[in-house]
């Protein structure tokens, strides 16, 4: 198993405060590898640490094999939760400029923004700067320019926020097409079900230390299952009382219903089943917004 970035038992303290407390984690060939917690949890204090830009006072991280190196600069790509172009600048020079600072030569940088840009679907904005665009656009331009050098390694940081859905999507397909070229990608953001989707392995922090941590699979299959969904033909009543039933979310017949052990889950089949021609009935894995909350409380972003 190739693993381009390995962080081991890595601290960091800012006087007599603890930012980031033993984090360990691998990040696979070909990845997507969630970080998650609240505001202050430790997860931009890890990001730069792995960027390079700030260094652990414990432990050590590896890229690719070896320690920190000037060659860093070209093997890794950032996207910053705060965006950082300037807005009366042209597109083409800023991000040819960009580049160029990260080995590329001049004119294969051109070429690369180009096809960027054509791919994105807005090959106008070559002459654009960037007040002109929308918020959305200036996004794309800002994932341009994190992936323009053709990082092994791309650390993304709320990449999707203050897209709209379309753009959501489309940046969504892009950070799976290049974990399918073999790119090694971690990536933070606080909307979980983008987590669920893009994401094999997470690490979710708390107040500096890792709480939760491993296959996402694994992680749920650890969490009771606490929730049915049925659908049945005609309207039931009285599914409130039945056992291990704590709460009832009526629809046109279909309920959601939250039960208080697995058990209870046959007695509601049972139940509807003599009374009405089941449609659907699911027992539901917990969703990560669901597991994030029970461990970490209602405080996240």
């Amino acid at each position: 198993m190739t693993y381009p970035l390995v962080v081991q038992d890595v601290s960091k303290q800012y006087g007599d405060k603890t930012a980031v407390n033993r984090i360990g984690l691998q990040v696979k060939q070909g990845e997507i590898y969630g970080l998650l917690g609240a505001n202050g949890a430790g997860k931009t204090t890890t990001m730069r640490m792995v960027l390079g830009l700030i260094y652990p006072d414990e432990g050590n991280i590896q890229w690719n094999g070896q320690g920190y190196r000037e060659e860093l600069r070209s093997l890794m790509g950032y996207l910053p939760e705060e965006r950082g172009l300037y807005p009366k600048v042209k597109i083409s020079d800023q991000i040819v400029y960009l580049a160029e600072l990260r080995g590329m030569k001049r004119s294969e940088a051109d070429r690369s923004l180009k096809m960027w840009l054509e791919r994105f679907e807005v090959p106008d904005y070559y002459n654009r700067k960037v007040e002109e665009l929308s918020k959305g656009n200036q996004q794309k331009i800002q994932f341009i320019a994190a992936v323009i050098h053709n990082p092994d390694i791309l650390i993304l940081d709320e990449a999707f926020s203050g897209l709209d859905p379309v753009n959501v999507e489309l940046l969504k397909k892009t950070v799976k097409s290049l974990r399918d070229e073999g790119k090694t990608i971690l990536f933070s953001s606080h909307r979980m079900d983008h987590v669920e989707e893009l994401c094999e392995n997470i690490c979710i922090l708390h107040r500096s230390n890792t709480i939760l941590q491993g296959s996402l699979k694994d992680i749920k299959a650890s969490f009771p299952k606490e929730r049915v969904i049925l659908e049945t033909e005609t309207s039931l009543a009285g599914l409130e009382e039945l056992p291990g039933v704590t709460s009832v979310n009526k629809g046109h017949n279909r309920y959601e219903l939250r039960i208080a052990h697995p058990e209870a889950a046959q007695g509601i089949l049972h139940f509807a089943m003599e009374r009405s021609s089941v449609q659907r009935f699911q027992i539901m894995e917990p969703t990560l917004n669901e597991i994030f909350i029970q461990k970490v409380g209602n405080s996240h972003e």
